[in-house]
This record gives structure tokens, C-alpha cells and sequence, in this order.
């Protein structure tokens, strides 16, 4: 059984003596309740108290949502449960990953380009502190992934960048910002995203480095991390079948498995090389990297077998429920592998401060929501100043003023709704009121009224009488179920690719994906701003116009390691 007297519990001989009678005097049902992390119902739509008191969840993960509404509905969901329940978001970026109205703070490479742990600090506690507010007391996050893959389409900015040590400083700094609003850490995602350059949502991507560059690479962050006290990891649905073939020779290739599912790479890699005593949990069931192994009858017991305490999400509650008792009652999953993961979950809720040997929530959200966003905003400023980066300038159009370039043409790519779960929005509007603001004659390619002449006839001066400044912004977002976060010019004749920018000033502004060179080598001028929020777009136009000087440093290869994006 875990050892609750080691790290990351630390516990006492009191706290242990109440976590194992806990345990012992749970039912069955409450056991088996405690193994799932469950969505978060609408108030509006379902009567939490009963859904509480019927399932008996051991955690709530949150999409989200207004704050007063969250507040209200954790607070119900916390008082009909019979044991405090974790609530958990993805607090990535900001505030905004749990609060509809909270601080976008920047996503994890834009403050990896700063190179400033201050800044990642200030980004684990602004979004800490948010949460609290309401009730939150964990996150998923930090992402200590290796953006590794530039094809990748889920990683990329949700990543402090390629480099190990710069992954392992900036994680320390955002955890640290975690603990002192009492935010339980969650790494992801385990064994390692940002190799393949496909998504586990859509298939069980695979981490293909072999033992020792792992070991070499992620590894290294997560013995760090471990040895540092890390209460939780995330288990995602992606292969590492190096490990798994080392640590069961001759396994063949029909029986490797994606980590949520392993127990070679949980219980082996995890928790005997690695050392790791805490809890573990799933990344999202519902995903089909998951469900494609094998049917979820079996993949849910397996997950359970494997060493990983907590199953985040479900597909039918009931259903799912009902497969892991019927695994529990024929003995597929042994008691003491139940009460193992039941006991790390409790243990953890102590240990974190979610509850007491009482069985009191230790920290009940107030009843006065204070987010603070004035003061929030003015970090999420800073860090904007200090992120952006240029990339190229090789015929220096930078600086852009309305004298030199008095008519802008202004096209934006990615401004959709398709793909899951943005975060961003879309920024047309903001970048054209900007530009305008600034003196700027601004005109919008518009995609869905295209202009025949234009796209068939036009040559080089029919482009010249329009405009003076081609303007790009592409603001294709990582988004869960999408194959690709490539430039996807319009399929007509390229309709809205810069075709005359040897011929007119054309400059390229990322607001998310660092990699477009690679779709459009030649562009002149290049800027990566990462996150599309207003105070990144005011400090890259600032930038642009010459009264501020660009510092970020890009924590990836934004090259893509071809020659020709360099011209």
C-alpha cells in the first residue's frame, strides 16, 4: 500500500489513522464514486444535490462558466457530498480557463518567451487566485509536455517550448503560484505530448523517443518535479512503447498500450522508476485515444489495474459506473487495488488542505467574489511587453506608421468556430478598430464575397490601387479534435494568400500557432504574439509601430528547421 508518511502526503500518525478508517468505514459505492472525476452539471439542467448524493464523485472538473453561477453550484455540490470533493479546471492560461469573465492571462509559450519565472509564477497565481474564488482547488496544469513536433495541432502554445530546463523553471514558478492560493498541481500530460503530430483526442498518439532520450527529456522533468514534492500527474492516452518494450521484453505490438491504460508505464515507469507516491488521474474517458484500445468495458478496469487512481469523465455515467462494480464484484479489480486508489485520494485531499480529519472542506469559497482583475490585467500587460517576438524583418517594413503605409488591407485567418474547446475567440474586429485607431485606413478581405476580378484577373496594380500594407493575423488556435492547425488558404486559387508580397509590403502576425513560417516561407516580416488577448495586441501594435522595442525570446524553432524560411 502507499506509504502516507512519505512524500507527497507527509502526513502524521493522526492524519494516516483517519484516512485509513475513512476508507475502511466507506461503501462499496462510495469507494467506487471517489474513482471518478465527473463533469461539471448545470444548475439549470440538473439537480446537483441529488446527482451529489447519487454518485458520489471523488472530484469535479469544470468548463467555463460565469463566476456567480460556479460559485453557487460548487458550493451545493460541496455540501451534499459526503466527502469534499476536488474541483478542478484547466487553468492553463488564466482565470479564464474556469471563470467566463476571468483574466486571459497568456498562454504558456507566450510566458516561456519572456524567460521570466516571475512571469510564470504570476500566472499560476492569478489563475490560482481566481479559482479560489469561487471554490476551485486544483488545476490541470502545468503542461510540462517538449513542443518537440511543429506539426503537432494540440500542443504547440499550450507549452513552455522545447527545451527541458526552460520547462522545468517556468513549471516550478506557475506551481509555486498554484500553492499560494492552495491549488492543488496537476503535470500533464504523462508520458510526454509534443513528439507525434497527432491529437490523443482523436487516437492513442504515441511518444515514439526511445528509453533513453526520454529519460534525457521528459524524464528529467517529471524526476524533478517528483522530487520536488509533485501531489498529482495526469495519465494521457498516448503510447511509449520504448518503456514498455523495456520493461516487458518481447511484448508485442498488438499489446502496447496508451498510458491511461498501461500498467508497464503507469505502476512501471511512474511509480518505480520515477518514484512517484501521488495520485494519479486520467486525461479526458470520453476521448477516442481512449476508447479505441479497447471497449470500455475492459478499459476502465484496466485503467483502474494499471495504477491510476481517478477516471476523469464519462461517457453514460450509469454505464460507466456499472462497469467498474461489476469489475470490482467479480474480482477483476481487487479490493486492495480499490482501496490503494481510494486511499491516495483521500490522502491527497488531506494532505492539500481540501479537507480536515473531520471531514470538513477546509476552505469554503466566500461568499464575496473579489477577482482582482484590475490589478490581474496589469501583470497579463507585462508579460505581453516583454513576449512578442520578431521573428524576421528581412526588408525592413517594421516600423508601420499611417504616413508610410496609409491603407492596410486586413486578413485574417482562423477566425472560426469549428475545432473544440478555444479559448481566444476571434480578433478581426479588434485588430481592424485597433489598426483604425491608430490612423490606419483599414479594408477587411472578406472571405465570403470574394471579388472575381481580383481572384482571376487582377495582377500586381490592381492590388496597388487598393492598398499599400498587406496585414496578416492568423489566429488558427490549438483546439482539441482537429488534425491540423496548418494554414488552410482559401481552396479557390489560394484567393487569400499574399501571392504579390515580393511586390507589396506584406507582414505576418501569429496571435497562436508559432509555426507558420513553414506555410509561408517568404513573407517578408514575421511576428509571433501567441495569444490573441487585447493586451498582447496592444503591445504588438505598439511594437510594430515602432514605440516599443520587441524582447521576446522564442522558446521553440519557429524556423521549423527548413533554410528557406530563413530567406
Amino acid at each position: 500500500m502507499t506509504d502516507l508518511t512519505q512524500s507527497p502526503y507527509n502526513l502524521s500518525a493522526e492524519e494516516i489513522a483517519f484516512v485509513k478508517n475513512k476508507v475502511t468505514n466507506m461503501s462499496l459505492a462510495a469507494k467506487i464514486g471517489q474513482l471518478f472525476f465527473v463533469i461539471g452539471k448545470d444548475e439549470d439542467k440538473k439537480d446537483l444535490t441529488k446527482f451529489i448524493q447519487k454518485y458520489q464523485p471523488g472530484g469535479i472538473m469544470y468548463r467555463p462558466d460565469k463566476a456567480q453561477k460556479l460559485q453557487r453550484e460548487i458550493a451545493v455540490s460541496q455540501k451534499a457530498s459526503q466527502t469534499p470533493l476536488f474541483i478542478a479546471a484547466n487553468l492553463e492560461a488564466g482565470g479564464n480557463g474556469l471563470l467566463s469573465e476571468g483574466t486571459w492571462f497568456g498562454r504558456p509559450l507566450q510566458v516561456a518567451s519572456t524567460n521570466d519565472e516571475q512571469n510564470a509564477y504570476n500566472l499560476g497565481d492569478v489563475s490560482g487566485y481566481e479559482a479560489k474564488q469561487v471554490g476551485g482547488n486544483m488545476a490541470f496544469a502545468p503542461i510540462v509536455d517538449l513542443d518537440l513536433n511543429f506539426r503537432n495541432p494540440i500542443m504547440n502554445v499550450r507549452t513552455f517550448g522545447s527545451n527541458k530546463e526552460r520547462v522545468i523553471r517556468m513549471s516550478d514558478a506557475q506551481i509555486k503560484g498554484f500553492n499560494a492560493n492552495h491549488i492543488i498541481p496537476v503535470a500533464k500530460h504523462f508520458p510526454g505530448d509534443g513528439v507525434d503530430e497527432r491529437d490523443q483526442h482523436l487516437l492513442s498518439s504515441i511518444n515514439s523517443l526511445s528509453t533513453d532520450k526520454w529519460m534525457e527529456s521528459y524524464g528529467q522533468i517529471y524526476r524533478h518535479l517528483i522530487q520536488n514534492g509533485l501531489p498529482a500527474v495526469m495519465i494521457a492516452h498516448i503510447m511509449q512503447p520504448a518503456w514498455e518494450r523495456r520493461l516487458q521484453p518481447g511484448i508485442e505490438n498488438k499489446d502496447l498500450r496508451p498510458a491511461s491504460t498501461s500498467k508497464l508505464l503507469t505502476d512501471g515507469l511512474l511509480r518505480t522508476v520515477l518514484h512517484f507516491n501521488g495520485l494519479t488521474i486520467t486525461d479526458a474517458t470520453p476521448m477516442i485515444g481512449y476508447n479505441a484500445i479497447l471497449p470500455r468495458s475492459e478499459a476502465l478496469p484496466a485503467t483502474i489495474n494499471a495504477g491510476i487512481d481517478m477516471i476523469l469523465f464519462n461517457k453514460d455515467i450509469d454505464e460507466d459506473y456499472q462497469f467498474v462494480t461489476d469489475a470490482v464484484k467479480s474480482g477483476r479489480i481487487s479490493t486492495m487495488r480499490l482501496e490503494e486508489a481510494v486511499t491516495r485520494i483521500i490522502a491527497t485531499k488531506v494532505a492539500q488542505g481540501v479537507m480536515d480529519t473531520e471531514n470538513n472542506l477546509c476552505e469554503p469559497a466566500s461568499p464575496d467574489i473579489d477577482l482582482k482583475l484590475s490589478a490581474h490585467k496589469k501583470m497579463a500587460k507585462k508579460v505581453a511587453q516583454e513576449s512578442v517576438t520578431l521573428v524576421k524583418d528581412r526588408d525592413k517594413l517594421l516600423p508601420i506608421t499611417p504616413e508610410k503605409y496609409p491603407r492596410v488591407r486586413l486578413v485574417v485567418l482562423g477566425d472560426t468556430d469549428d475545432g473544440g474547446f478555444k479559448e481566444g475567440g476571434k480578433v478581426t474586429t479588434k485588430f481592424k478598430e485597433k489598426l483604425e485607431g491608430k490612423g490606419f485606413k483599414v479594408t477587411v478581405f472578406d472571405r465570403k464575397n470574394l471579388d472575381f476580378k481580383e481572384v482571376f484577373e487582377g495582377g500586381v496594380q490592381y492590388e496597388k490601387d487598393q492598398f499599400d500594407l498587406a496585414f496578416y493575423v492568423a489566429n488558427v488556435e490549438t483546439a482539441s479534435n482537429q488534425t491540423t492547425t496548418r494554414l488552410d488558404w482559401i481552396h479557390l486559387m489560394a484567393a487569400d494568400a499574399p501571392w504579390f508580397m515580393k511586390s507589396i509590403p506584406t507582414v505576418f502576425v501569429s496571435t497562436c500557432n508559432p509555426y507558420h513560417l513553414f506555410d509561408i516561407p517568404m513573407v517578408s516580416t514575421y511576428i509571433n504574439a501567441y495569444t490573441g488577448n487585447d493586451v498582447t495586441i496592444d503591445a504588438l501594435l505598439e511594437k510594430m509601430m515602432g514605440h516599443d522595442k520587441f524582447t521576446g525570446q522564442s522558446p521553440v524553432d519557429p524556423f521549423c528547421g527548413q533554410f528557406e524560411t530563413h530567406l
